[in-house]
């Protein structure tokens, strides 16, 4: 899974000290909401970001006028922020999301210095809560072509930095831009998955019921549907020389290899290569797969059938060509290709293309989200691939998203006893939050993709 936003500033990313399970913590403290209440002293080594909010005479004036900006969106927007001296503004209702500031200074310190980043940052920071941290995000992001006035978003490209040089997903940066998400701890991911260790949109069957109210003991065989679904349409059965973009945990290779065919998987991710390789084991198919520790450009052979779920999102928009170049090189003579990824409005991803976010900063270095209309066009224009079926699932992934929240949550404490203190968990709520609000608010969607080269009909 990969997700992006779409505004703020950065300053150089975050080192990988600051995700992994060496991070010092000490016992959390938790909101009434269940949420990790974050501590009253961060530590600015791990949390150069976070730990104290920008001050200064720019940072004062930029505070200001951000603050200013806020006020005037959120009094048109369906939710109540609260402030310590108990005004409230929003046009929301007593059932409304709210939005508590804790510390007003410092939130608009830091959305006047970082924008969209400054948002996260400050929940990180602890200097605003949310009685549903999920439908606050929903709001803004189904408000997010308003939330900026006009002219200053034609400025977009004047005050937003570019992606990091060295987080461009080149092919001497990519292992290290995958390692610093996949590679935090097979355990952290285990504490929040189902038992596939599948991290991407499940899909839900017909009879599940509602999708806001799916339980939790219906998303491991709600992923395998997921997964048995690309894999019938790539036409990948007994025999089948299937080629696997992004190993994940490895569940789609377990599956594919249980229905005869021989896999090649290709990850970036030796953590996840450690592990799917001991599933693969110890369901005795290690000798119809190979999980290779290798970058997707670098794949030969020639395959009947190609499979990648979420992963074109890691690709980056300036790589995308390269990445269908590939497919399309190792595909066979009739092969089909079977594809997962979300995706975001054609104009949103134009004007955010070179943006540099939270997210990015944060989550996942490199990382852009396509639109279907760029998969079509990158496809048409450079390879003999055509798109030539697709299905959109995001509220399925706002289930999904869902679930995971909700056991991440419950597995706090574990979380903390693995070394990822509260900032860590404050920011990978909102992470998991923020994706989840740009699904149930229809900003972003998911879809399996399917494509061929058939010749066009006339």
């Amino acid at each position: 899974m990969t997700m992006t936003d779409d505004n703020g500033t950065a300053s150089a990313s975050v080192d990988n000290k600051t995700h992994g399970p060496a991070a010092t913590h000490s016992p959390a403290a938790w909101t009434a909401g269940g949420v990790p209440a974050a501590p009253a002293t961060i530590d600015p080594d791990l949390w150069p970001g976070v730990a104290q909010p920008p001050s200064g005479l720019k940072a004062d004036v930029a505070g200001k006028a951000a603050g200013l900006m806020f006020k005037g969106a959120v009094r048109r927007l369906p939710l109540r922020v609260e402030y310590p001296d108990g005004s409230v503004l929003g046009m929301g209702g007593p059932d409304a999301p709210v939005m508590t500031m804790v510390r007003p200074a410092a939130f608009e310190a830091r959305i006047g210095d970082n924008g969209l980043i400054g948002l996260g940052e400050s929940f990180m920071a602890g200097d605003w809560e949310a009685s549903d941290l999920a439908a606050v995000l929903e709001v803004f992001a189904a408000s997010v072509d308003t939330l900026i006035p006009v002219p200053l978003q034609k400025l977009r490209s004047l005050y937003l930095p570019r992606t990091p040089r060295q987080e461009r997903n080149a092919e001497q940066n990519t292992r290290s831009n995958i390692s610093r998400h996949y590679d935090l701890s097979n355990d952290l991911f285990s504490n929040f998955l189902d038992s596939t260790m599948s991290y991407s949109s499940a899909l839900f069957p017909g009879g599940a019921g509602p999708l806001s109210e799916v339980a939790w003991d219906s998303l491991a065989e709600a992923q395998q549907a997921k997964i048995d679904r690309l894999l019938d349409k790539a036409g990948v059965g007994d025999g089948t020389r299937l080629l696997e973009i992004g190993t994940g945990w490895g569940e789609l290779a377990l599956r594919a290899a249980a229905r005869g065919a021989t896999v090649y998987s290709v990850t970036l991710s030796s953590e996840q290569q450690a592990l799917a390789q001991e599933r693969i084991a110890a369901a005795g198919f290690a000798d119809r797969v190979t999980v290779a520790l290798q970058d997707y450009r670098a794949v030969e052979g020639e395959y009947d059938a190609v499979v990648s779920v979420e992963m074109i999102e890691a690709v980056g928009y300036e790589y995308w060509p390269i990445y269908f170049q590939t497919i399309d090189r190792v595909l066979a003579p009739g092969g089909k290709v079977a594809i997962q990824a979300i995706t975001m409005p054609h104009g949103r991803m134009l004007a955010t293309r070179n943006a540099y976010t939270w997210v990015h900063k944060y989550i996942f270095p490199g990382g852009f989200l396509p639109s279907v209309r760029a998969i079509e066009g990158v496809t048409q224009q450079h390879t003999t691939l055509r798109v030539r079926e697709r299905m959109g699932m995001g509220d399925h992934y706002a289930a999904t998203l869902r679930l995971w929240e909700e056991r991440f949550l419950a597995r706090s404490r574990e979380v903390g006893d693995l070394g990822f203190d509260a900032v860590f968990q404050r920011m990978w709520l909102f992470y998991l939050c923020y994706s989840r609000a740009g699904f149930q608010s229809g900003y972003l969607d998911v879809q399996q993709i399917v494509l061929d080269r058939r010749e066009a009909q006339l």
